[in-house]
């Protein structure tokens, strides 16, 4: 199926690794020119050349999205570099601090950071831009923590993931009549070289062996590829029809207490 996404302009933030990196090359591969941005200048170079040999223009900027500073100089030098912007995909996301009783107050407003405010910073951003060009779409990355707690790991990760979801919405209400869609995509357990999950099969085979022989009917984790498909059809105008919703991306995972590797 044709995306319709051929000349469009699509920002990734995180877009150096996992599902960030997939989501840009499968942005790529439909046509659009990308802005990535990482702190990492090495990682993000890396990326950059991968994209680039889908035979699109690639601004990738060396910022970290939570510093409010570098939230407007990614999205100004994207605009000015590629032309405009269209999409955004608000894929950076973490948590700080562990357990309830082990976090501290930095630790809740550092994991909200991570996953709501910086969000929220850069849609405000990019919507004069959207308006510009007669529209676009933008996508939060949540999680499967956002409604199962049991899958959350610490509370605060989830309390912040939910709040993505809530978002959506009233966001898509805000916006519809500039003709911009918010929707959400919440994954379940994704691994790949460099990540968590990754770390934990190679340090802790057996609890990650059992771990993924119980919670995953479909015979494991997913994969950034799995996600950033979901995630390129509702940056497309083939999704029109789709707004303020959050799509589930999770291969119907289930919490497994018993063998839950935290």
């Amino acid at each position: 199926m044709d995306m319709n996404l051929k000349g469009k302009i699509a920002l990734v933030t995180g877009g150096n690794r996992g599902i960030g990196l997939a989501t840009a090359k499968g942005l790529a591969k439909e046509g659009c020119d990308v802005a990535i941005c990482a702190r990492r200048e090495e990682t993000l170079a890396q990326a950059a050349g991968e994209i680039e040999a889908l035979g699109v223009r690639v601004a990738a900027i060396q910022a970290d999205v939570q510093n409010p500073d570098d939230a407007v100089r990614f999205v100004a030098e994207s605009a000015a570099r590629l032309g405009g912007i269209d999409i955004l995909i608000n894929n950076v996301g973490g948590r700080s601090g562990d357990r309830l009783m082990d976090s501290t107050d930095e630790d809740w407003v550092e994991t909200f950071d991570k996953n709501v405010f910086h969000g929220v910073r850069l849609t405000r951003l990019v919507v004069p831009h959207m308006r510009a060009r007669g529209g676009g779409a933008i996508v939060f990355i949540s999680s499967i923590s956002g409604w199962i707690p049991q899958l959350s790991g610490a509370v605060q990760y989830g309390a912040s993931k939910a709040a993505q979801i809530f978002m959506a919405e009233p966001m898509a209400l805000e916006l519809v009549h500039d003709r911009i869609r918010v929707n959400v995509v919440s994954p379940g357990s994704i691994i790949f070289e460099g990540g968590g999950w990754a770390g934990l099969r190679d340090e802790k085979p057996e609890v990650f062996a059992a771990y993924e022989q119980n919670g995953f009917p479909m015979g494991g984790l997913g994969t950034p590829e799995d996600v950033a498909d979901v995630v390129v059809f509702l940056a497309s105008d083939r999704s029109r029809w789709v707004n303020g919703e959050n799509i589930r991306a999770d291969g119907l995972e289930q919490p497994v207490p018993a063998v839950r590797p935290w």
